[in-house]
């Protein structure tokens, strides 16, 4: 099982010292989130508290994953990228194949996609997309991704999306893996359809545990072999212990924030770094053997 660095919602001056230390560390990759923007007042509940609220503030910074990937690229030489995710649901699937595509050719194939439909209806109305088809359209614009990346000319008819043909360069001289999340049924059948694999938010282990045999069946029923990922971050795994149950159950990445496992200022970037090049030397280093 490989590690990668989560980096949730921290100032920008964190990221590019935290990637050369994640590379030092031995982890194989580093999950960036994504938010666009901080609607006052919403009008769903968050799907991922008890209480429906979100659970940080307004003032809360979030890079753009496609600034904050080519700038940590540009300070590192092996380790890989991957957003955590981006909300495709909400966006035009040929302004991201190109950035993606742009992204990933500059970082010589080290960025991966990690993918989701987002829950605030807000984005979807003040972007001008159809919440309601949001699902039929990540499915289109997924493929569409694919046919773009390649470099070569492709056009795309489909429901949602038409377009004739065209040409993106330049393009990375690897397929950009995509992950999709979800842990709906919906979800899971589109990771197993078109994903290069799974990628979880905050889960339990248990949890996860109960994904990915699901996944296996879908995968056999959509004649889906191969290598296939399972990136999760599970909340109850801090130790050998529970990163060596991840394992059992099937994760292959395992996500994590090494500075919530010491004592110390979670804030604070120096106890950050310290503890990813701690927890690159006492756990990845042990997995990795």
């Amino acid at each position: 099982m490989d590690f990668s660095v989560a980096l949730p919602m921290l100032p920008p001056e964190h990221f590019l010292p935290l990637a050369r230390a994640a590379e030092d560390a031995g982890f194989a990759s580093i999950a960036v989130p994504e938010s666009v923007f901080f609607p006052e007042a919403v009008s769903a509940d968050y799907p991922y508290t008890a209480d429906g609220g979100r659970f940080w503030s307004p003032e809360t910074p979030f890079l753009d994953p496609f600034v904050a990937i080519p700038a940590m690229a540009a300070v590192t030489e092996r380790i890989r990228f991957f957003t955590n995710v981006l909300k495709l649901g909400i966006r035009d699937p040929l302004l991201v194949a190109k950035t993606v595509s742009s992204a990933a050719a500059m970082a010589d194939g080290r960025v991966g996609l990690g993918v989701g439909l987002s829950w605030i209806p807000e984005e979807f109305e003040w972007l001008g997309k159809n919440m309601r088809t949001r699902g039929a359209r990540t499915d289109e614009a997924i493929d569409i991704i694919r046919l773009v990346c390649t470099g070569e000319w492709v056009e795309y008819h489909g429901k949602h999306y038409d377009f004739g043909r065209l040409m993106v360069r330049p393009v990375p001289t690897r397929p950009v893996p995509i992950y999709v999340g979800g842990l709906s049924e919906p979800g899971m059948r589109r990771a197993a359809r078109t994903g290069d694999g799974w990628i979880s938010v905050a889960n339990t282990m248990d949890e996860v545990a109960g994904v990915v045999p699901r996944l296996a069946e879908l995968r056999e029923e959509f004649g889906r072999d191969g290598e296939f990922e399972i990136k999760a971050l599970c909340t109850d795994a801090f130790d050998e212990a529970g990163f060596t149950r991840m394992a059992e159950i099937g994760v292959t990445e395992a996500m994590v924030c090494p500075w919530f496992y010491r004592p110390g200022d979670v804030e604070s970037l120096e106890h950050q770094v310290e503890s990813v090049l701690a927890f690159g030397e006492e756990t990845v280093s042990r997995f990795r053997a």
